[in-house]
């Protein structure tokens, strides 16, 4: 949801840099430098947050796709992209290079649950090609935040 102040309505814009200063006082000084660039006024955004991946999950799962990739005369990168296909699904999208698949999601739109999904796809995708990819902690596993 966004919401757009414009400068027109300066009541409203006080109001607003009123309460979030009073709410996080750690932040005024952040407030003020925004309200002081805000020639035209604001555009305020609320989206739920989402529970974001574990560092190390992240650490873990960059570090078995590259070993991975290698095993398969793959870069990283489209390991990924592989393992990214193989957990989410894909779309085929005609190009002057011919057909390229794509991942229907990226792991950057993910949940921590759902990046520990990705872990375990990235885990049964190598076992079957018959490379082992050690069991994650319980930190990188994907019940981690169920």
């Amino acid at each position: 949801m966004e919401i757009v102040i414009p400068n027109q309505s300066s009541e409203r814009l006080i109001s607003l840099f009123q309460m979030l200063s009073n709410a996080f006082p750690d932040e005024v000084d952040n407030l003020v430098a925004v309200s002081k660039k805000a020639k035209d006024g604001i555009v305020v955004t609320i989206e739920p947050k989402k529970a974001d991946r574990t560092r190390k999950q992240e650490s873990y799962y960059r570090k078995w796709c590259r070993e991975f990739g290698l095993f398969c005369g793959m870069t990283e990168g489209e390991m990924h992209d592989e393992i990214l296909c193989q957990a989410f699904g894909s779309t085929e999208h005609a190009t002057k290079f011919g057909i390229k698949r794509r991942p229907a999601k990226r792991s950057g739109d993910t949940s921590r649950v759902e990046y520990g999904e990705l872990i375990d796809v990235l885990c049964r995708v190598a076992s079957e090609v018959g490379f082992y990819v050690p069991f994650p902690d319980e930190e990188g596993r994907s019940n981690v935040g169920r």
